[in-house]
């Protein structure tokens, strides 16, 4: 398992030439199926952000993440940065703030969401936007 936290600053590599493409910026998640689908990479040079889909990963370790392909995909899903966001239950009522995701490199499968009183499983997520963490009231 992996940390959220561990994986933003981790240098992107190419799998062939071992280029080093810039660091893990944020990862993007899809909320109901409580998977990563998006990295975002911060070049450093550049001012935008490089978008890659999960399936362009090669692998995710402590060290680096390694990429088969640097190219952008044809479609890119709206972002929303997880750590820091409140959870709101299904019914509104407000369940604290995101501290940390837990996800298993392999798949890009969350596990968890870490907050301060403790973790959610990532089957009680339902939604994600601009303003919070939707998950199934407990």
């Amino acid at each position: 398992m992996m940390l959220f936290s561990q994986a933003r600053g981790l240098p992107v590599l190419t799998l062939t030439e071992a280029d080093e493409i810039g660091v893990v910026r944020s990862l993007t998640v899809d909320a109901p199926s409580g998977v990563v689908t998006h990295v975002r990479v911060r070049g450093r040079h550049a001012r935008k952000d490089t978008v890659l889909a999960w399936g362009a990963l090669h692998a995710v370790g402590p060290d680096a993440v390694l990429v088969r392909s640097a190219t952008a995909p044809a479609e890119v899903p709206p972002h929303h940065e997880l750590p820091g966001l409140r959870i709101l239950a299904e019914t509104g009522d407000q369940l604290g703030i995101v501290q940390d995701v837990v996800f298993e490199p392999e798949t890009g499968r969350i596990e968890a969401v870490r907050t301060v009183q403790g973790d959610l499983p990532a089957d009680q997520l339902l939604g994600l936007g601009d303003y919070a963490l939707v998950v199934r009231a407990g």
